[in-house]
């Protein structure tokens, strides 16, 4: 066994070439600064995609929390005040403005609330 550790020792270890197998260019094993700039581009966009959506998740979830909060605001507004007899009649459009919203009940029956101004519907229709 000594022996063999000694032979190991002593041999001398092959020294790797330090140029390609011939017919192989450099250009045929390595993407090359082309390959560099599109992996690069690749992961800059991939990295503003994922900003940008983490970005409108977190509007959509403060959107709903705060519509939340409005919600439990307005339901809290309307047990702490006393319903007043005759309130359950449609609204007159007293204020004469000649538009439909009287006719329905008027904009504070609850059909026609708008919580967002960023063009979507919401509830009732403009």
């Amino acid at each position: 066994m000594h022996h063999l550790l000694l032979a190991l020792a002593t041999t001398p270890a092959p020294s790797p070439t330090p140029s390609l197998r011939p017919g192989l260019s450099e250009d045929q094993v390595t993407p090359g600064m082309w390959g560099f700039i599109m992996t690069a581009f690749f992961v800059l966009a991939t990295t503003l995609l994922i900003v940008d959506m983490v970005r409108r998740i977190r509007r959509v979830r403060y959107r709903a929390q705060v519509e939340e909060e409005r919600l439990a605001a307005l339901a809290a507004g309307e047990q702490d005040t006393p319903e007043a007899p005759g309130t359950d009649a449609p609204r007159s459009d007293a204020a004469g403005t000649g538009d439909a919203a009287g006719t329905r009940g008027g904009p504070l029956d609850g059909a026609d609330l708008r919580t967002e101004h960023n063009g979507d519907e919401g509830r009732g229709q403009r």
